[in-house]
C-alpha cells in the first residue's frame, strides 16, 4: 500500500520537499510524517500544513497527487524505492538520485534527473530545460541511471553528462549534448541547434524527421547498422518507452566530433 501525500491548495509560493523521500519515511507513522520538514519560500512548514497524507510507508511506495508544477526537488538524492507523481511536478524532479524509480505522470520541469547518480526517471510528459544536466558552474552532469521523457524537453539536454542513458520522445532544443564526456542520448524528435557541441565522447542518436543541421566539427564517418541500437531497443521495451522497433535495424549515418575536443563522440542520424 502506498503513502499518498495529496495537495490541498493552489501552490502560489514554491514549495521544496527533497527529505520528502520513502527511505526517510521508513518505520514513521502518520502523525510524525505530517511533521516533517518542507521548505515554503525561505521559510519552514510541516508537511501536513499543504498535504493531506494518508496510507503505510512500509512499501518504500510514496504518491505524490495534485498539480504539483509549483512543488520542487521530489526525489532528490533519494536512494531506494519508488515515487510516483500522479500529475504535474516541479523543477529538480530527481535531482542527484542514486537508486530507486520516479515515475511522472504529466510533465516536469528544468532539471530533471540533475547530476543524477543512478536509477530510473520516468516523465510521461514533457520535460524542461536541463535533462539530466551539470548544475551551473559544475563540471559534470549525470553520472548513471536512467531518464526517459516521453515528450519534448528543453536545452541542454545531458549537458555535461558522463554516464547514463536519455531518451527523448518528442523535439528537444539547443545545445544537446553540450560538453558531454560520456554516456548516451538517443532523441526520437527534431533537435535544436549546436548538438554535440563540446563533446568529448559518448553517444547521440538523432532519429528525428527532418535530419539535423550538424556542427562542422563533425565528420562523416560511415553508413552502416549499429548493434547498439538494439541494446538500447531492449532496454526501452523493457521500460514500455515509445521506441519505433525499426530503427533497431535500419543503417545510420555515424559522424565522429567534436573535433575541437579529440573528436572521439559518436553522432547517429536517421538515414532519410
Amino acid at each position: 500500500m502506498a503513502l499518498r501525500l495529496q495537495l490541498q491548495a493552489r501552490v502560489e509560493v514554491p514549495l521544496e520537499v527533497d527529505e520528502v523521500l520513502p527511505e526517510n519515511l521508513l518505520g514513521k507513522g502518520l502523525g510524525e510524517i505530517e511533521r516533517t520538514s518542507i521548505l515554503h519560500g525561505n521559510r519552514r512548514a510541516a508537511l501536513a500544513d499543504f498535504f493531506r497524507v494518508s496510507g503505510d510507508p512500509a512499501d518504500e511506495f510514496l504518491e505524490w497527487e495534485g498539480d504539483l508544477s509549483g512543488v520542487h526537488w521530489i526525489g532528490a538524492k533519494m536512494r531506494t524505492g519508488t515515487i510516483r507523481v500522479c500529475g504535474p511536478a516541479g523543477r529538480h524532479v530527481g535531482s542527484q538520485m542514486r537508486g530507486g524509480a520516479i515515475d511522472v505522470e504529466g510533465d516536469a520541469g528544468d532539471w530533471v534527473g540533475g547530476e543524477m547518480l543512478g536509477g530510473l526517471i520516468r516523465v510521461r510528459g514533457s520535460a524542461g530545460h536541463l535533462v539530466g544536466g551539470a548544475y551551473r558552474g559544475s563540471a559534470r552532469g549525470m553520472t548513471g541511471g536512467t531518464i526517459l521523457v516521453h515528450g519534448d524537453a528543453g536545452n541542454e539536454v545531458g549537458h555535461g553528462m558522463r554516464r547514463g542513458l536519455v531518451a527523448i520522445g518528442g523535439n528537444t532544443g539547443d545545445l544537446l549534448g553540450f560538453n558531454m564526456l560520456a554516456g548516451s542520448i538517443i532523441v526520437l524528435g527534431p533537435a535544436g541547434m549546436r548538438i554535440g557541441a563540446g563533446m568529448r565522447r559518448g553517444t547521440l542518436g538523432l532519429f528525428g524527421d527532418p535530419c539535423p543541421v550538424l556542427l562542422p566539427t563533425f565528420r562523416h564517418a560511415c553508413r552502416r547498422r549499429m548493434e547498439v541500437l538494439r541494446l538500447f531497443a531492449a532496454t526501452f521495451r523493457r521500460h514500455a518507452f515509445p521506441w519505433p522497433n525499426e530503427l533497431a535495424e535500419k543503417p545510420v549515418d555515424l559522424f565522429n566530433g567534436d573535433m575541437l575536443e579529440g573528436g572521439r563522440g559518436e553522432l547517429l542520424v536517421r538515414v532519410p
